[in-house]
């Protein structure tokens, strides 16, 4: 139980050291990449009709930002990390986005917000940080409307070839140096690919979706398997 704790306490603590260059950091660690793998997120939900929508891990923001383009009422981001949502906020006020979005402080495994309250559900990059991760897909679940939609994207091992040995490379070599060197961190990019390597992928995922409730699970992977676009819906309970 204590090392549970100690992982949250750990994440929280890790994004709010590195919440300054974290931008600069994901679009330049991924060679700006990341873009289009949140476009492909707003591009799967923009064909249905999504009213609601609750970013969970929204970091500084971005996702959740990005969503705007689908026109719905409202937009809510949480994270743990307050010095995250705090330069999240600053992006949405230059943005003029205030009276769409609103980020706030809340722990994914615990969500303030009543049973079947969004149309939508998503998630880049966060989920494999959830202290349980089958606690905060239920939340994710428990606070979805019946016929709604979970949207997460999520690094994963590609597996081609060539691909996977440059792939683990970069990520075991290249990406902690510049990240450490940048953010100052010695853990926060070192933490990164070894989260990957814990995190299931693939079909072990869209198991563990199943057995929280969600049907209709797909996956797709994204730049030859580096990152990964899951779905589930949530039908009549």
């Amino acid at each position: 139980m204590e090392q549970k704790k100690d992982k949250k306490q750990q994440v929280k603590s890790m994004f709010n050291s590195i919440a300054f260059r974290y931008d600069f950091l994901n679009h330049f660690l991924s060679l700006g990449i990341d873009y289009s793998w949140r476009k492909k997120v707003i591009k799967f939900l923009g064909k249905l009709q999504i009213q609601t929508i609750l970013d969970v891990a929204t970091g500084t923001g971005d996702l959740a930002i990005a969503a705007a383009k689908l026109h719905p009422k409202k937009i809510i981001g949480i994270d743990i990390a307050g010095e995250m949502i705090e330069i999240g906020r600053k992006k949405i006020a230059a943005k003029k986005l205030n009276h769409l979005i609103t980020l706030e402080d809340g722990d994914s495994e615990n969500l303030r917000f009543e049973d079947k309250s969004f149309d939508a559900v998503m998630a880049a990059f966060g989920v494999r940080n959830f202290e349980n991760l089958e606690n905060g897909l239920a939340e994710m679940f428990r606070v979805l409307k019946n016929n709604g939609i979970v949207v997460i994207l999520e690094f994963s091992k590609p597996e081609k070839y060539g691909i996977r040995q440059l792939y683990y490379f970069y990520f075991r070599w290249i990406l902690p140096v510049l990240g450490r060197i940048i953010s100052g961190s010695k853990s926060a990019y070192t933490y990164l690919p070894d989260s990957v390597d814990r995190f299931p992928t693939g079909n072990d995922f869209l198991i563990i979706l199943n057995h929280i409730g969600f049907r209709d699970t797909m996956y797709r992977p994204l730049s030859f398997g580096i990152a990964t676009l899951y779905s589930g819906k949530k039908f009549e309970v």
